[in-house]
């Protein structure tokens, strides 16, 4: 019922209904997840044509399905302070901010992939060797693709300090959903506890304000969204859905704990809608907003999972 299968530069991970497109060697990314439903097949996540596009116009396209480490979303100026020394990132800028982490291009190896009677599994690796001199600690990523019956995904990362001493760490993820329709067209609900704040540059202010729209299932209609929520605690079912009403499909996502913020965010095409889990909020190396202090030798774990459902 389950396999997975290497094919050049692609993972493939199956099931009776799914099918999920893993690209180790560009960023790890889940580049695509079709779903057969309603007598079609169903391309949930808005990817690349092909690596080389990925390796062209991965930041143009919007850090498509971008793994976010060791710091999500705007970094201040590219710059924070940590144990008394000042680093400045020297990576990827968007007006002036370093955005998206070290990683989101480098190389994954496979360093497991296997299938039984209840999942196909992935699991990739990368050994961060602080090349950046704004981030000069050393720390090795897995990231794990479980793909189970029903259309379940579950993605778990574990993040180990290799470093003599400690080191500030952040986790998340950047994929676009897709249900075949202009977003405009697609119900959406979360359960949000409240909006971060950001300043005009979408630097967190360090405030949280109360937030009520969309907890019950609301059209996004023109809704833009570039914002970061606290969920809920506790969560009662999933952090959030998307729903084709018109279709009866929709998507479902489950973090657990250890993502506690929610980004969202809407391009300008509108085919898909960003879903980003993070463990802490942006620009969090300043503000320490959900920030993770590593100790040497120290593993933490981030969890989410997603599904795709019929609705009736």
């Amino acid at each position: 019922m389950f396999s997975a299968i290497q094919t050049g530069e692609t993972i493939l991970l199956q099931s009776g209904s799914s099918k999920v497109e893993i690209w180790p060697q560009c960023g790890g990314i889940l580049n695509s997840w079709t779903v057969q439903m309603h007598d079609r097949a169903w391309n949930i996540v808005d990817g690349y044509d092909s690596p080389a596009d990925f390796r062209v116009n991965c930041e143009a396209k919007g850090f498509r399905s971008a793994k976010l480490s060791p710091y999500v979303c705007r970094l201040n100026k590219s710059q924070y302070n940590f144990e008394g020394v000042h680093y400045t990132i020297g990576k990827f800028e968007l007006a002036g901010n370093a955005i998206h982490g070290l990683l989101y291009n480098n190389v994954f190896t496979i360093e497991n992939s296997f299938s039984d009677d209840q999942a196909a599994v992935v699991i990739l690796q990368h050994d961060y060797d602080g090349s950046d001199a704004g981030y000069p600690f050393t720390y090795t990523i897995r990231v794990t693709y479980i793909l189970r019956a029903n259309n379940e995904l579950g993605v778990n990362t574990t993040v180990t300090n290799t470093n003599a001493a400690p080191i500030p760490i952040a986790d998340g993820w950047h994929p676009y959903f897709s249900l075949g329709e202009k977003i405009n067209n697609l119900a959406f609900s979360m359960q949000t506890g409240s909006l971060v704040v950001f300043d005009e540059c979408l630097i967190p202010t360090g405030e949280l304000e109360e937030y009520k729209a969309f907890h019950k299932p609301t059209l996004l209609s023109e809704t833009f969204f570039d914002h970061c929520f606290l969920l809920q605690k506790p969560l009662q079912g999933a952090a959030c859905i998307l729903t084709n009403q018109k279709e009866k499909i929709q998507l479902e996502i489950f973090p657990d704990t250890s993502y506690p913020y929610l980004q969202v965010y809407t391009p300008p095409h509108r085919n898909s809608i960003a879903f980003e889990n993070l463990s802490a909020a942006p620009d969090a190396f300043n503000n320490h907003m959900g920030l993770i202090i590593l100790d040497a030798g120290e593993t933490h774990t981030f969890s989410t999972s997603f599904k795709v459902a019929a609705t009736t």
